[in-house]
């Protein structure tokens, strides 16, 4: 299944749902009982979203016999000198291969640097490219309608060295197949644009990776590398045939209003959004739904993260609505050989998903996560909520240090709440790597599965404030509402964890 678009923007349907939630927990007992009632009201609801994606889609209005067409949007000039990508000869009919024009419009771009730059216009269309590099000072601006279609065939797609924190192709030893759209040691670069799209037409990779039939690991759609001052809003990406948007070891960088879609099957690795070895950096106010973790922080694997040493720090990730049937809604690793810190993760609902909010990371891998802050994070439908994993033991050669051991500590949850959810947490730390310093706090999580255990951990130091539902393990300390010690653990080590359910 391919999700679209959705009309609304996330931060509006985070608020609906958490609202959706807190009204159900205060209905009556006895509205539950009446099923009729509710399956009206769901048909009504139905109805009334069917109707008005008629009138969209039909440019039929219910009320008004047939519906306007409403004129392109006017495209804004933000630049001192703007282009349009028919100014060099491109053509959007969906079959004609349109590097070269878009080579062209970068170069010329290029050119006008000291002059503040310019803005490239993708008008309404469909413009089949092969991979090409933005510049520094530049404006990728994506009309309403404008679609930009990679190329399908491999051959045309750019052979890159292998990333450096990274040792080698992260599927397959040596090169690594370059970008839809790349750029490297830039500044001051914009995507964005009328919710324009970018699409990887990945089907044709997914499928022969899934076949063993590419001999080099597949590219992201979008890869930003050691890169600074970076803008990426108001557009679609979709169907990467790898990793979707891929920031390396860059600073300040801004991701909002951002719709990024894939099969939520066999899609595999499709990632949302990557940030890697990157700093100072926020994400908001975006869709995601895709065939892999919605977003994976990463900062290099194993030794070569190690000898690479540039953490991801200082980001903020608010108002997402996110989907991962495969993996996660928000991950931490399992690539953070190089540490990642200072990270909040804040007004999240994971919907539909396998997990919602996981770190991952094993021995080996060295480096830390500390100080990471989550709040406000609502569950729907979610199979597990809260993962910690020590033990994600999947290496890039036999060259790691199984005594480089990472660290986990200064972890906390606060205000979390949802409904279908099998097990709330599973913090399985280990003998060799412990977490410290968990805090929960305002925790309230429906359950489907009545199971005694379902707050699971394995050496896990820690406290609970005020009331967690359901009852917590038991290698927390417990504190009330005035952070009072009522109860300490001396059960840290204990290991209560079962994979079965």
């Amino acid at each position: 299944m391919v999700e679209t678009s959705p009309a609304a923007p996330a931060a509006g349907r985070f608020h609906h749902y958490r609202q959706r939630l807190d009204l159900r927990r205060c209905v009556p007992a006895f509205v539950s009982s009446h099923r009729t009632l509710f399956a009206a009201l769901w048909v009504a609801a139905f109805f009334s979203v069917f109707v008005w994606q008629r009138n969209v889609i039909h440019g039929f209005s219910f009320f008004g016999g047939a519906a306007r067409s409403l004129p392109s949007k006017p495209l804004p000039r933000t630049r001192p000198v703007a282009f349009n990508l028919t100014d060099f000869g491109a053509v959007g009919d969906g079959v004609t291969v349109n590097t070269k024009a878009f080579e062209m419009a970068v170069l010329a771009i290029s050119k006008l640097g000291k002059r503040g730059g310019a803005q490239l216009n993708v008008p309404p269309g469909r413009w089949l490219t092969g991979p090409f590099n933005l510049t520094s000072h530049m404006t990728l601006f994506l009309a309403e309608d404008a679609e930009i279609l990679a190329i399908q065939d491999e051959k045309y797609w750019t052979l890159m060295p292998p990333l450096p924190s990274y040792g080698y192709g992260r599927e397959r030893p040596g090169p690594r197949y370059g970008s839809l759209i790349h750029g490297q040691n830039l500044k001051d670069l914009v995507i964005t644009g009328h919710n324009g799209t970018i699409n990887g037409q990945g089907q044709t990779w997914w499928k022969k990776y899934r076949q063993k039939l590419l001999n080099y690991t597949r590219g992201p759609l979008v890869q930003i590398m050691w890169s600074s001052d970076i803008v990426i809003t108001n557009i679609t990406l979709r169907d990467s045939p790898f990793w979707t948007l891929h920031p390396y070891d860059c600073k300040n960088v801004t991701i909002r209003n951002v719709t990024i879609l894939a099969p939520v099957f066999k899609a595999p690795n499709t990632d949302g959004i990557d940030p890697d070895s990157c700093e100072d950096m926020v994400i908001e106010d975006c869709y995601i739904s895709v065939g892999d973790d919605a977003i994976a922080i990463k900062s290099g694997w194993d030794q070569y993260g190690i000898a690479y040493g540039r953490p991801s720090t200082n980001i903020l990730i608010r108002n997402l609505v996110v989907r991962s049937m495969v993996s996660a809604g928000v991950s931490i690793g399992s690539e953070m050989s190089g540490g990642v810190s200072n990270i909040t993760v804040e007004n999240l609902l994971v919907w539909s998903s396998r997990r919602a909010v996981r770190i991952k990371t094993a021995p080996g891998r060295g480096g830390y996560v500390r100080h990471i802050t989550y709040r406000n994070l609502t569950f729907d439908g979610v199979r597990v909520g809260i993962v910690i994993k020590t033990d994600y033991n999947e290496h890039p050669d036999e060259g790691y240090d199984r005594k480089a051991l990472p660290i986990l500590k200064d972890i906390s949850f606060t205000s979390i709440h949802g409904q279908g959810v099998r097990v709330p947490v599973r913090i399985h730390g280990s003998e060799d790597i412990p977490v410290r310093n968990v805090t929960f706090r305002d925790m309230s999580v429906g359950i489907t599965y009545k199971k005694k255990h379902i707050f699971q951990c394995a050496f896990v130091q820690g406290r609970v404030i005020g009331t967690v539902f359901p009852a917590p393990c038991e290698n927390l300390d417990r504190y009330d509402e005035q952070e009072h010690l009522v109860k300490h653990s001396a059960l840290q080590n204990a290991t209560d964890i079962d994979y079965d359910f």
